[in-house]
């Protein structure tokens, strides 16, 4: 008769869970960190694509920040008005914006008298004294029509 036992005979018993010793408490952790270094470059690998990912997405988002920053500046309010002034002093208007013209630069009758306030008000008081008292008086308000 055979006495050896096949692997289908042996029935495997539970075996009662011993307490650790010290050196196999430390010989576990050890195991489990050797296990991580070798799957270390993976695990970088993957880390680096991961960390790409939001700096695309900062970058984005500063953008649209910055955009919206430039979005939110308030426009000035425009007041729309009229004005009467001589023929002489209208044609005045006509010849700045020619010579803007010749050196280059397409100017609108506004921003030419736009132009003419800023230059008045960076006068000091007695030099637009001069400049207003220097003007002829008209009458306001809209001319007859012939």
């Amino acid at each position: 008769m055979n006495t050896k036992k096949s692997d289908k005979d042996v029935v495997a018993k539970p075996v009662a869970a011993k307490p650790l010793t010290a050196a196999a408490k430390v010989v576990k952790p050890v195991a489990k960190v050797a296990a991580v270094k070798k799957a270390e470059p993976v695990a970088v690998k993957v880390a680096k694509e991961v960390k790409k990912v939001p700096e695309v997405k900062e970058v984005k988002a500063a953008k649209a920040v910055k955009e919206v920053k430039v979005a939110k500046k308030p426009k000035p309010k425009v007041v729309r008005d009229s004005f009467t002034m001589p023929q002489s002093e209208y044609q005045k208007i006509a010849d700045i914006k020619e010579i803007g013209l010749k050196s280059g630069l397409q100017v609108k009758k506004s921003e030419v008298l736009r132009a003419g306030v800023l230059a008045l008000c960076a006068m000091n008081e007695a030099q637009l004294i001069a400049a207003l008292s220097g003007l002829d008086k008209i009458k306001t308000g809209r001319p007859n029509k012939h």
